[in-house]
C-alpha cells in the first residue's frame, strides 16, 4: 500500500508507518498542482490542512482508497465526492481533544484574570491591582455548541473549576453525562455566561455567530471559539463589544487567518479586536501541541490499521 504525504507531518509518523510496512513518499513541499500530477497511484493520501481535496483532485486520484486528515476538521475535503468513489475518510478528532480543552481553559483564564493586560503593564512600570481585579470562573453557566471531542473534552475541565455546562449537539441525542447537561440552544441563549463552539464549518454552521445571534441571548456573555473562523462574524463581535452584549472573547481562529491579506473591512474589524484588552487572540494553536502532534499520528495510524 502506497500513501502520499502531502503536508508536514511530524517525524514518529514515519515509524509508525515502517512499523505497518506501509510505503509511503514524504513531499511536504507539494503544492496542489504537484499533488494532480503525482496522485494518480497511491492508495492513500496523507494531509494537514492546506490541501482542498475536492472533485478534480478525486478524479485524478484513480488508485486512492483513503484521505487521513492529520487534524479534527474535514471541511475541506468533499466529502461526498469521496464517498461517491468509495474512498474512506479518516481524522484525528480525538487526537488533539486534551490541548483544544486546555486551549479553551487557558484562554478563558487569561481573559477573566486580565492575565495579559497585566503582564504588559508591570513590563512597562505600572502596578495597577484595582484595574485589573479579575473575575472567578467558579460557578459560571457554560454553553458549549458542539458536543463532540473537543466539546465533552472542555466540559471536563470546566468542571473541576466547579462550572455549570450546559450542551448543544444538532447531531446527537441522550448525550447528558457528569460533565454537561444536554440543552436547547435557546436554554443556553437564556441562561449561558460563557459560549464556547466546538462546531466543524458546514452550510449549516457558517456564520452561525452573527448580529442575531448575538442579539437574541438574554445577557450579556463572553464568546469562545476554537473551531471554525468562518463559524463567527467578526463584524458581529465587534458589534456586540461596542453595545455590552459581548464582554469578552477568545479567539483562536479568525474569518481570514492570513492577517497580511486582510480586506480593508477585514483589516478594520482586527484592528478593534487587537486593540481590546477583553479580546484575547492567538494563531489557531487550540490543538496544537508537542504531545497532540504525535498522538494524532496514533489516532490515524490505529484507524487505518483497523480498517485495513
Amino acid at each position: 500500500m502506497k500513501i502520499l504525504i502531502a503536508d508536514s507531518m511530524h517525524p514518529s509518523l514515519f515509524e509508525m508507518l515502517r512499523d505497518e510496512g506501509w510505503d509511503y513518499s514524504y513531499h511536504p513541499e507539494f503544492r496542489r498542482e504537484d499533488i494532480l500530477d503525482n496522485i494518480a497511484g497511491y492508495a492513500g493520501l496523507m494531509i494537514r490542512s492546506k490541501t482542498n481535496v475536492d472533485e478534480e483532485m478525486l478524479a485524478a486520484a484513480t488508485d486512492l482508497r483513503f484521505i487521513a486528515r492529520a487534524g479534527a476538521g474535514l471541511d475541506l475535503i468533499d466529502l461526498e465526492a469521496a464517498a461517491k468513489r468509495d474512498i474512506e475518510v479518516f481524522h484525528a478528532g480525538t487526537g488533539n481533544r486534551d490541548a483544544v480543552a486546555e486551549h479553551a481553559v487557558g484562554m478563558l483564564l487569561a481573559l477573566f484574570n486580565n492575565i495579559l493586560r497585566a503582564d504588559r503593564q508591570v513590563r512597562s512600570g505600572t502596578w495597577d491591582r484595582e484595574g485589573n481585579r479579575g473575575v472567578e470562573l467558579l460557578k459560571k453557566t457554560v454553553g458549549i455548541i458542539g458536543y463532540g471531542n473537543n466539546g465533552s473534552a472542555t466540559a471536563r475541565r470546566l468542571s473541576g473549576f466547579g462550572c455549570r455546562v450546559l450542551a448543544y449537539d444538532k447531531y446527537r441525542d441522550n448525550y447528558s453525562d457528569a460533565y454537561a447537561t444536554e440543552s436547547s440552544l435557546e436554554e443556553i441563549m437564556q441562561q449561558a455566561d460563557v459560549i464556547s463552539l466546538h462546531i466543524p464549518l458546514t452550510e449549516i454552521t457558517r456564520y452561525i455567530v452573527n448580529d442575531d445571534f448575538v442579539n437574541n441571548f438574554s445577557k450579556p456573555f463572553y464568546l469562545v471559539n476554537l473551531s471554525r473562523g468562518e463559524t463567527v462574524s467578526l463584524d458581529a463581535v465587534v458589534n456586540g463589544l461596542k453595545s455590552g452584549k459581548i464582554l469578552g472573547a477568545c479567539l483562536d481562529v479568525l474569518e481570514n487567518e492570513k492577517i497580511s491579506k486582510l480586506t480593508d473591512g477585514q483589516q478594520e474589524t482586527f484592528d478593534y479586536l487587537r486593540a481590546s484588552d477583553n479580546v484575547v487572540l492567538t494563531p489557531h494553536i487550540a490543538g496544537w501541541t508537542h504531545e497532540s502532534y504525535v498522538r494524532i499520528n496514533e489516532v490515524l495510524i490505529e484507524q487505518i490499521r483497523s480498517w485495513i
